[in-house]
């Protein structure tokens, strides 16, 4: 019993993925964003086609599936994901407070 019950611990926790708070930035602007701010600037640096980047912990992180962090765009936001290398596949997202 002690055993299954180790196994769904662990399942459920692979499930839930990392968490990190930072912001969304572009990858031009890289950290010159990781504050939050900037909104008007990664947005239309995005639209120019710049890739959105996640900034956290001083790093810039590739975004795997860059279209779930368009509505976050220059904000500080909290997510949710599976980092591999320096790309971060999100799961959830949301602004930090």
């Amino acid at each position: 019993m002690k055993k299954l019950i180790w196994v769904l611990g662990l399942t459920a926790g692979c499930a839930l993925g990392e968490e990190w708070v930072g912001a969304i930035s572009e990858s031009g602007c890289g950290l010159k964003h990781a504050a939050g701010g900037g909104e008007k600037c990664v947005t239309a640096c995005v639209k120019k086609g710049a890739a959105p980047v996640f900034v956290t912990d001083g790093k810039v992180i590739r975004i795997a599936n860059a279209d779930t962090v368009m509505d976050y765009l220059g904000k500080k936001v909290k997510v949710t994901g599976k980092l591999e290398g320096d790309t971060v596949t999100v799961d959830r997202i949301e602004v930090a407070k």
